[in-house]
């Protein structure tokens, strides 16, 4: 292969094989694949701005039978810090999360063994009956198969009961590393990567917005991670033509602090700056039907988060007014909506909120500065 070859193939916005994105990310020089994904970045996204969001992160549940290696956020059924979180808690958050400027919330939670679909759809319903501005950003594909589990019912029949009771769109949650050999290492209590895939081709089906998610830097090859970013890019394919399926991409990386994952395999995430930039890069690269990458600076930093904007990332993401899952395996990073803004100009581009659509926002005149407690 040559390189010169395959960044005029990336430049066209043709679809390089996953043994040409292996060969660029192995050989490509940093600079060069950076500026590929940069001129990608330029054509697809060509307002120029760095995107964020104001959302709040909210667990409906810590119960889980999952048993993730790489959680310790998770409690197993009957455990004295297990709980469900109620109403009265969700109306305190919400109230919060609106006066610091945010517009939605994360609903995610645990594979709790007796949680069906009524709890969920009550719950949302209740939620937007009380708040019908707010936005549910809610579950993922693991959480939509298990329900269809327990309920005996399709993917499609539950994202639609879902949707009528208020979800706005779908995370991408879950997806770690499509590849099963990978997925029954370190979490074999979820779905495995068609049901995941399944269930978001389900989702574009019925025009639910959905994002893609790569959790790398474990026990993945990376021939494994060229498979999950094809296997993305061939449901974005298959979605309905005014649907608008997977609008963004987020690769971030293993957060090994007191985790399973390291205390029994001895696993650490090695992942390096470099490699990180290269993953945003390529991404760009490899995903050309999906407009936007998001650099995740909850797991690599503000500083690598800033380079990634020059090697294809556009957007931020959220400044995750609470956030307890990630931060659990050691994650210590946190932005406010100043901290973030002034971040993304000092990385010489313009920041623009948005909601979970990608539609610009403007910053709210009476917003509040929260206080990081968690």
């Amino acid at each position: 292969m040559e390189l010169d070859v395959l960044y005029k193939k990336a430049l066209n916005f043709e679809y390089l094989t996953k043994e040409e994105g292996m060969f660029l990310f192995e050989h490509a020089p940093l600079n060069e694949i950076s500026d590929i994904a940069n001129e990608l970045r330029k054509k697809q996204v060509p307002h120029g701005k760095v995107t964020w969001q104001i959302d709040r992160n909210v667990n409906t549940t810590n119960v889980c039978i999952a048993n993730c290696k790489f959680c310790n956020f998770y409690r197993i059924p009957g455990h004295p810090e297990a709980y469900i979180t109620d109403m009265d808690t969700y109306r305190v958050k919400i109230k919060e999360t609106l006066a610091w400027g945010g517009d939605q919330l994360l609903l995610q939670g645990g594979h709790h063994p007796e949680l069906g679909l009524k709890f969920y759809t009550d719950i949302f319903s209740q939620i937007k009956n009380e708040f019908p501005t707010i936005k549910l950003h809610t579950l993922g594909p693991p959480e939509i198969a298990h329900i269809a589990k327990l309920e005996g019912m399709t993917h499609t029949e539950v994202l639609k009961a879902l949707q009528e009771a208020g979800m706005d769109s779908l995370p991408g949650a879950g997806a770690e590393i499509l590849v099963d050999r990978v997925r029954k290492l370190v979490s074999n209590g979820k779905c495995g990567a068609d049901e995941w895939l399944d269930v978001m081709a389900a989702a574009h089906q019925l025009n639910i917005t959905t994002s893609a998610t790569m959790m790398f830097g474990h026990v993945e090859t990376l021939e494994e991670r060229f498979t999950h970013l094809v296997r993305i890019r061939e449901v974005q394919d298959k979605k309905p033509k005014d649907a608008k399926g997977f609008l963004a991409f987020i690769p971030w990386t293993f957060q090994d602090v007191d985790t399973l994952l390291t205390k029994i395999r001895g696993v650490h995430n090695l992942t390096t700056t470099e490699e990180y930039i290269r993953m945003i890069a390529i991404s760009r690269i490899m995903l050309p039907n999906i407009k936007n990458i998001q650099a995740s600076w909850l797991t690599v930093g503000k500083a690598t988060a800033q380079v990634c904007l020059e090697a294809g990332a556009n957007d931020f993401g959220s400044i995750m007014l609470e956030e307890n899952v990630v931060s659990a395996a050691g994650a210590p990073h946190r932005f406010t909506y100043k901290t973030i803004q002034e971040a993304i100009k000092e990385a010489g581009f313009e920041p623009q909120l948005r909601n979970q659509q990608y539609e610009w926002r403007e910053l709210p005149a009476n917003i509040q500065e929260q206080i990081v407690n968690y």
